[in-house]
């Protein structure tokens, strides 16, 4: 035999106690200590919608290798230097043409060029692609009528996502972009939060289902079917179970029911005084603490009743429509959020200005991905932009603005509107701009595991210095050498900066094993080795990189093969040497070790941490120090000298 129903006392007895918002809220809240019910493992399939519950890193640098991302031709960028319409210049064809999938047997020799499809990888002597539409069929060969850059056309290995960096981290929502990401790696699956099944129950005698003839004196039952859906845009699988009398019998084993088979339960309708409405006493034999909240001064949704039960949510919504979702909203949405791993709730379109000028090709409409972060002035749109083949700018970026096609850019300064990839924006606490470092994200985990928002995006050292000069970030990782003084980075900061000091890393130059010219030598001798080889061809580093400086520093003017080859990151540079389309060039250790590359030690550089003197946000810049001071040991293993 079920239980008997528990005694249900008159209404009228019940007495609302009204409490402000706030303190129903922090009631509420204190009562639940909401938190993410636990992880479950999920295919790609079943990801879109979902929460990380763990950060996920890259196992493998993408794109893997240099590659096209155009049709044409991979040449020698330097004997298209006085190419010209006047004047092109001929180029032999080599005699393979390369196609996705299809490995390079030639290398390219000056005077020479090699077809290559959209997505192929560079061969050996190559630094450029030249577009097909650029060029005209001559005798064996082509006629190539302008000159390229070095890099033009191509995507540089890890230039997208780089080994060992942080890819996801926990608490993002998946959609289309990050399943993109995670498969772009090679991964199948992803760990995320378990969503809070939640069940959903209208009260009230009046009540029909949607879609059954309309009795006289009833009402269609639209706070179930939209209750549940407000519940699925919030992270909740809702179980929408219908409508219950108002029969004390009915409604406490309805309620019970529902009760103990899910995480949560939603009711609406029974919370006023009245003698018909029971659903407020049933609530009170669920668990303890029980009740925490009967009426909230809100207008509309007086009549809220916000329960805890067993360490479940429980809440009674007022049986208005209106009234029901905004107290849904305002008041119950919150903590289920939580509960499911989510951030709160934003506005879809936001204003910010755009700190530096976005370009655009006249006569087309352009829409330019940004991440936001707080200016001194309001939200700033940092535009994200990693070349058509990426897939890490969207999951960078917040949103995206539009360049009209009648503009050929948009001035540093301007107001522009954003749209917004999600329902919300949030802005992190912390801001950092600057040179990426693998070691960084060991830092930032350490931020996000107490709650406190970060996001990274790099820029190089210069330009985090630059963004930290107009306020428009909170840190500015740097690791710059002074030439004049030889000391690292203090020379570089400007008036009301102070510097953090980081960790050391080692840079040095990179090599395959076995190179004669590099295997066995000290770094001068290894030096002068390679520059005395025509045949030897290094790689490259970006101009404003830490690293571009002491490479610089070293070369003292020389401008060996494959200088101009500049890829902004240490995994590129291993990466063109591991798979041979360089010999040499310089990153840092740990990158070497994890190629299986020779390391000749070049610099013990210093990584830090330009801020401001008066900080945005002190209480976030001081628990990004105690992160810092608390994150030896993962730096340690990292390969980084802590100090």
């Amino acid at each position: 035999m079920p239980d008997p129903a528990p005694p249900l006392t008159h209404a009228q007895d019940q007495f609302l106690q009204v409490l402000s918002r706030d303190d129903a809220e922090a009631a509420f809240l204190a009562a639940l200590n909401p938190a993410p019910l636990g992880p479950e493992d999920l295919s790609l399939d079943h990801l879109p919608g979902r929460v990380l519950a763990a950060d996920i890193s890259a196992a493998v640098d993408a794109p893997p290798f240099d590659r096209a991302v155009v049709d044409g031709f991979a040449v020698r960028s330097a004997d298209l230097f006085e190419a010209s319409g006047a004047e092109p210049v001929h180029l032999r064809l080599n005699a393979e043409t390369i196609a996705c999938g299809t490995a390079p047997r030639l290398a390219v020799a000056p005077g020479t060029a090699t077809p290559i499809a959209t997505g192929g990888p560079i061969p050996r002597g190559a630094d450029a692609v030249v577009m097909i539409e650029h060029t005209d069929p001559e005798g064996d060969g082509i006629a190539v009528a302008r000159a390229v850059a070095p890099g033009a056309h191509v995507s540089f290995a890890g230039s997208d996502i780089a080994r060992g960096q942080t890819l996801l981290r926990k608490g993002a929502v998946i959609g289309a972009r990050e399943v993109a990401m995670l498969a772009a790696v090679g991964l199948d699956q992803a760990t995320v939060w378990r969503r809070p099944r939640v069940a959903v129950l209208s009260t009230g005698d009046e009540l029909i289902a949607p879609g059954q003839p309309l009795r006289p004196a009833g009402v269609y039952d639209s706070n179930g079917p939209v209750i549940a859906a407000a519940l699925r845009e919030n992270g909740c699988e809702a179980v929408h179970l219908g409508a219950v009398p108002d029969d004390p019998q009915a409604l406490a084993k309805a309620v019970r029911a529902a009760f103990s088979g899910h995480d949560g339960l939603i009711l609406s309708g029974g919370t006023s005084k009245g003698a018909g409405d029971l659903t407020v006493q049933v609530i009170e034999g669920l668990g303890a603490p029980g009740i925490v909240a009967h009426g909230v001064a809100l207008k509309p949704g007086k009549p809220l009743c916000l329960a805890v039960c067993d360490g479940k949510p429980v809440a009674v919504l007022p049986g208005f429509p209106t009234s029901a979702m905004f107290t849904f909203h305002e008041l119950v949405a919150p903590a289920l959020r939580t509960m499911a791993g989510l951030p709160p709730r934003g506005a879809a379109r936001v204003s910010a200005t755009v700190p530096v000028r976005l370009t655009s090709e006249l006569g087309r409409t352009e829409f330019a991905m940004v991440a936001l972060t707080e200016g001194p002035d309001g939200l700033v749109a940092h535009p994200v932009a990693k070349g058509s083949g990426a897939v890490t700018a969207f999951a960078q970026a917040d949103g995206f603005l539009t360049v009209p096609a009648l503009a050929e850019s948009l001035a540093p300064g301007t107001e522009a509107e954003v749209t917004l990839f999600g329902a919300d924006v949030a802005p992190p606490r912390l801001a950092i701009v600057g040179s990426h470092c693998v070691g960084l994200d060991a830092v930032v985990a350490r931020l996000v595991d107490a709650g406190l928002a970060a996001r990274i995006l790099a820029t190089g050292s210069q330009g985090g210095l630059a963004a930290l000069r107009r306020r428009e970030c909170d840190i500015a990782p740097i690791h710059l050498l002074h030439p004049e003084s030889g000391a690292y980075n203090r020379p570089f900061l400007s008036e009301g900066m102070r510097l953090i000091p980081g960790w050391r890393r080692m840079q040095g130059l990179l090599f395959r094993p076995g190179d004669p010219r590099f295997e066995g030598r000290g770094l001068d001798a290894a030096l002068a080795a390679a520059l005395a080889d025509p045949e030897a061809i290094m790689v490259g580093r970006n101009q404003g990189s830490g690293t571009r400086v002491l490479l610089d520093r070293l070369l003292q003017g020389a401008r060996p093969p494959g200088y101009w080859n500049q890829p902004a990151s240490h995994n590129a540079v291993a990466a063109s040497v591991a798979q041979g389309r360089a010999d040499w060039g310089m990153a840092i250790r740990p990158v070497a070790e994890a190629m299986g590359l020779g390391f000749l030690p070049v610099a013990d550089e210093h990584y830090d941490f330009a801020v401001p003197g008066t900080p945005r946000d002190p209480e976030a810049l001081a628990a990004f120090e105690a992160a810092l001071r608390n994150s030896g040991d993962a730096l340690s293993r990292l390969g980084f000298d802590p100090g």
